[in-house]
Formats: structure tokens, sequence, C-alpha cells
């Protein structure tokens, strides 16, 4: 076997979903850093000027497109390491006012989303012995904030927690760790500048979390192999109350 050959099957591969901006570009420099390849996808997605990177672009909800991502990553890199389920949507309505179209819109993209690229993902990562799955929540969750309509994040990404912790036992003698991020509110695009002193007060601490603390604690949880089933709450506090 070549050295080409030999890179291509031991270097550390990780699929990211949501990657395209926000956190989910965060953790594609930081895997990348790391040492990683990276699968990167979301709807728009395009192809960076990086060997190492492969993007696959297309509507994380769909089954086709969980397909596509695996079967690439594997086709290209040889490999599936860890899978970050980045993708995720919020809308905050009261909870009379959600729509049909919220709702699937919501289960489609956090559910779905997660369900179909995390079961082939596994599907890989039990052929190689060893695999880390970490999902992306909302301390929304644990703690529920007045003002801030919260019910369909609390279902679907509530259910991505425990769901969390079934896996992490299932798949614990398997060499396959499964846990979960759990940021408070963090600057990205999501929210626009003028916004941010009054969301940083919703925090104990004061002030919104930047995108590269969801980055280093899920470098964090990729490194220590004897965690499993953990929550990781990266919210300054705000799931411990106010």
């Amino acid at each position: 076997m070549s050295t080409t050959q030999t890179t291509q099957t031991t270097q550390k591969v990780a699929i990211i979903t949501g990657a395209s901006q926000g956190i989910g570009a965060e953790l594609v420099k930081a895997y990348r850093q790391r040492g990683y390849r990276v699968v990167a996808t979301a709807r728009g997605i395009q192809q960076p000027d990086d060997a190492n990177i492969l993007a696959v672009p297309g509507d994380i909800a769909s089954p086709d497109t969980a397909r596509r991502v695996v079967s690439q990553a594997i086709e290209k890199f040889g490999r599936v390491d860890a899978l970050v389920n980045n993708a995720g949507i919020f809308i905050a309505k009261p909870f009379t006012s959600y729509t049909a179209e919220d709702y699937l819109a919501k289960t489609g993209v956090n559910l779905a989303g997660f369900f179909y690229i995390t079961q082939l993902a596994i599907a890989q990562m039990e052929k190689q012995g060893s695999g880390h799955v970490v999902s992306i929540t909302t301390s929304l969750v644990d703690h529920a904030i007045q003002g801030v309509p919260s019910v369909l994040a609390s279902l679907t990404k509530g259910g991505i927690n425990a769901a969390t912790k079934s896996l992490a036992v299932e798949y614990a003698r398997r060499g396959i760790r499964v846990n979960a991020v759990s940021p408070g509110i963090i600057k990205s695009p999501m929210h626009a500048p003028e916004t941010h002193e009054a969301l940083g007060a919703l925090h104990p601490m004061g002030h919104m979390g930047e995108m590269s603390d969801i980055a280093e604690a899920v470098l964090f949880l990729e490194s220590a192999p004897f965690i499993t089933g953990e929550i990781l709450h990266v919210d300054g506090g705000q799931s411990a109350g106010h």
C-alpha cells in the first residue's frame, strides 16, 4: 500500500451537518485544525478549496441526503469516525400559533435530520469498531425561559437528548460513544447584533456564548474516551437556573 493510500484509510474523518455557516462552519474549521478530513453538508454548501473537505449539498431531512453523505464519505475518505449533528432550526412562536408547516419543518430538520444520518453513520462505525456521535441540542430543553416560546425546540431537541443516552448505552460495548452539547444562546448569524445585549441578559453570566465555545466543547468530547451519554451544557449557567 502506498503512503497516499495509507493516509486515506487511517486519517480520521468527521461528518458535520448544517455546515455552511455559523456553528457548523466553525466546527468544520475546528475539526480540520485537529487533523480530521471533513464531509460537510447543508442545503447550499459550496465545495471549498481544500482537498480534505468534501461538500455534499442537500436537505438533511431527506433520507437520500443522508445516504449520499455517508456513502460519499466512505468512497472519498474510506471511513467515518465522527458525526456532528449540528443542523437545526428554531421557530419561536406561541404554542397555539404553530402551523402544520412549522411542525413539519422542525421535525424534518431536527428529528429526521438526526435519525437518518445517525443510523447510517453508526452502521459504518460498527464495521470499524469505533466512532463518536455528538448532537447539538439546546439548554431550553432543561430550562424554559418566559418570553422565549420553545415547545417545538423542546419536543425535538429534548428527544435528541433522550436518544443520546439511549444510543450511548446501546453501543457502549461496541466502541461507539454518543454525546450531546447543549448550548445557550450563541453569537451567530442567526442573531442580529442589536439583539445581543438582551439575549446575553438571559444567561446568569450576563453574555452570549461564542461559536468557538461550542466547537471547543465538541472537540473536548471527541478527546474524552471515557465519556458517553453526556449532555454537556455550554450555556453560561442557563440550565442551572436564574
